[in-house]
């Protein structure tokens, strides 16, 4: 029993092993002279490592089997499947052009994503319950990740597997630094961890369907992977915009709250010197006595 319980500890290690292994074949399928297959099939294996990476934490938690080395194993294996080769990937596949300019974009979007990961497991350090909250501080590295190999699969399959041309390098440029500055940002996304079947989660779920079939009709079938990882993108703005709002909106009344206090303390002062002026003076004399 004893050694089927040590055994269950190698499960959800295995998941995140194999999400390395995805990782470190992308980069491989990338180096030398890759062509749009090549790169294509190493955004398949990024997708991949995705897959994996999201059940390694899920068999963690059915079997019982969570660990301080699988949390460092599982952030290890973000850099590498996330960060170094989505990286890699998005420079052979369309910043290239920029040169050196290109090289260092995609160098910051590996480096903000190990940043990130070190941010979160200091804060999963200092709270042990934190994981477990609403919403991540910043954006996940897989997301970000997922973002950019959405876009370059959904390209392969709607341009027919044709290169992507010299003019979309700065687009993607910015792209690629936008995602690298909202993964150390502290815009906030939701974790969906306390979503519960109801009324609100269905109708949502249905929005996201009908979307997805407009844009299958209306575009291509392709593009509605990027339209979901934009979609959370935009959501998790907009809720951080309201959220900074909501938070100025208190500020603002609490300190006003503030300042009517002191000023109502202050008329309160004024009155109890004058008062005390009053009977100070006595009645039906001038002022107070000098001895």
């Amino acid at each position: 029993m004893m050694k089927l319980r040590k055994l269950m500890f190698v499960l959800p290690n295995l998941f995140t092993v194999t999400s390395i292994f995805c990782g470190f074949y992308a980069i491989t399928l990338c180096t030398g002279e890759a062509g749009p297959v090549q790169l294509y099939q190493a955004a398949l294996a990024i997708f991949f490592a995705m897959f994996f990476d999201g059940c390694d934490g899920r068999v963690a938690r059915l079997t019982k089997t969570q660990s301080d080395f699988g949390v460092q194993l599982d952030s290890l294996a973000d850099v590498i499947s996330f960060g170094a080769a989505p990286g890699l990937l998005v420079y052979k596949w369309a910043l290239a052009p920029l040169g050196f300019a290109g090289l260092f974009i995609s160098f910051a979007f590996a480096a903000c994503g190990a940043m990130r990961l070190a941010r979160f497991n200091v804060l999963a350090a200092r709270n042990p319950h934190g994981g477990g909250g609403r919403f991540f501080v910043g954006l996940p590295i897989p997301v970000a990740a997922g973002m950019l190999v959405s876009v370059i699969i959904s390209h392969h399959a709607a341009a027919g597997g044709a290169p992507l041309g010299e003019a979309a390098a700065t687009p993607m440029a910015v792209a690629v630094a936008g995602l690298s500055l909202l993964m150390v940002s502290t815009v906030r996304y939701r974790t969906f961890k306390d979503t519960r079947p109801n009324r609100k989660s269905a109708l949502a779920f249905m929005l996201v369907v009908l979307g997805g079939v407009v844009i299958a009709t209306q575009f291509h079938p392709a593009w509605v992977l990027v339209a979901c990882c934009g979609a959370y993108l935009a959501v998790g703005l907009v809720e951080s915009a309201v959220h900074v709002r909501s938070h100025l909106v208190a500020r603002k009344v609490a300190a006003g709250s503030v300042a009517a206090v002191a000023v109502a303390s202050v008329i309160d002062d004024e009155e109890e010197d004058e008062e005390d002026a009053e009977e100070d003076a006595g009645p039906g004399n001038d002022g107070p006595a000098y001895l």
